[in-house]
């Protein structure tokens, strides 16, 4: 396949400048006619191989018939011209078993061509009489059919058939049944027949090119239509202010994780973050003050979890989601107490916080180990923990538990449950 035109903006320009074009005026040239013969060598090379080998078994065959079927006088004259064919063919077949250099294997067909063209007409020659006239006619055809199905550069078109046309006229002046005027009015009819039939390689060949050209232009589009598409579901997933996953994308990570049965195999925690007194942030420093709060928040989160493990996301307003897979109570209350400390040794301003003069953090924790749950049930354990962290004074963490009398807060500082 060819390469990713994406990939060259200079490339990817050529190619809209030629399908811009009417299409008999298409020509490739450079990087895009390499790419071309890339993409064509091998269905060309099966093409090439397979017609050396027939026309190799035809020419043993109509020896053995012309041997069992003629005069042995005949069938002689014609044995040594004729099995020029099958070596030249089998060389032919060779060279272009594998890619190699355009020149090589160009000159490799046009010798291969010119010799089994001349040994066709020698046989004619070699036995004279009516053969001689219906051997150039059969070299003629075998030329007209490598010109069709060879779907090789014009230039080796064309000097396949001037070979031909040539061969035909020089031993047509040398015919001693016919006058040299109607050897070249023969000569130029049969130009006109050859030289059509190179005309319409030549469309054939055009539209290959123009179909090959339409495949780099829809790759191309393809992969920026996959590109942009990639754009947009980042864009959906993230939080535009501050850069991390939003409630969307946690929403899908917890549908993944917990599967269809609705549980967290490995266990999970999970950690509502809260950030003290927010709107009253937002009233004293004002609105973009408040965005670059989020922003360094969010940050704080993010390198206090496991990057390869770990998921953080703004759930919304100034409020976040924290996923921990596969943490037991102890580790999830230890990362989220780092975070609370990470946020409030910050130092960001909060003037109008009752709490601090800087901005804090409070943060509910809930943990699933070996009791089945769904993450709706998680998170609204985490919510009802970190509403009581609220209440309870704020700039703490506090871990569910499932007996209310139970739950007590965790003052700064301290862990506790």
């Amino acid at each position: 396949m060819p390469p990713d035109v994406q990939d060259d903006p200079a490339l990817a320009a050529e190619v809209d400048r030629l399908l811009a074009r009417r299409t008999r005026e298409i020509s490739l040239r450079g990087e895009i006619e390499r790419l071309f013969r890339a993409r064509v060598w091998s269905q060309t090379a099966k093409i090439i191989r397979a017609w050396m080998i027939w026309v190799a078994f035809l020419d043993v065959l109509t020896l053995a018939l012309n041997a069992a079927l003629l005069p042995w006088g005949v069938a002689q004259s014609m044995l040594l011209p004729g099995a020029i064919i099958p070596p030249v063919a089998l060389a032919v077949v060779l060279a272009w078993r594998k890619p190699q250099a355009a020149w090589l294997q160009g000159a490799s067909l046009i010798a291969g061509m010119f010799l089994i063209l001349l040994s066709v007409a020698l046989v004619g020659a070699s036995a004279g009489g009516e053969f001689y006239e219906r051997q150039l006619n059969v070299m003629l055809f075998v030329a007209i059919t490598a010109i069709i199905i060879f779907g090789i550069p014009l230039a080796w078109t064309m000097t396949i058939a001037a070979l031909a046309l040539g061969l035909y006229l020089m031993l047509q002046l040398q015919n001693p049944a016919i006058a040299h005027g109607s050897a070249v009015a023969g000569t130029l009819f049969f130009a006109s027949g050859i030289f059509a039939t190179v005309a319409a390689r030549r469309i054939m060949t055009i539209l290959a090119q123009k179909t090959f050209l339409f495949e780099l232009r829809d790759r191309r589009r393809v992969a920026e239509l996959a590109k942009a598409n990639d754009r947009l579901v980042l864009l959906a997933r993230t939080d535009p202010l501050t850069g991390i996953s939003n409630r969307r994308w946690m929403t899908e990570t917890l549908e993944r994780l917990w599967g269809s049965d609705k549980r967290c195999l490995a266990g999970a925690a999970m950690l509502m973050c809260d950030i003290d007194n927010f709107k009253k942030l937002n009233d004293h420093l004002g609105h973009a003050e408040g965005d670059r709060c989020l922003v360094k928040v969010a940050t704080i989160l993010k390198e206090n979890v496991r990057r390869d493990r770990d998921h953080v996301a703004r759930y919304g307003g100034e409020e976040f989601l924290v996923l921990l897979p596969g943490v037991n109570e102890e580790e999830a209350a230890a990362v989220a107490e780092r975070m609370r400390k990470s946020v409030e040794a910050a130092a960001l301003p909060n003037p109008g916080s009752r709490v601090s003069r800087w901005v804090t953090l409070s943060i509910g924790v809930a943990v699933q180990t070996s009791e089945a749950i769904s993450p709706e049930q998680l998170q609204q354990r985490a919510d009802a923990a970190l509403y009581l962290a609220k209440q309870t004074g704020r700039n703490r963490v506090l871990l569910h538990r499932p007996e209310l009398s139970a739950r007590k807060h965790i003052r700064p500082g301290s862990l506790g449950a």
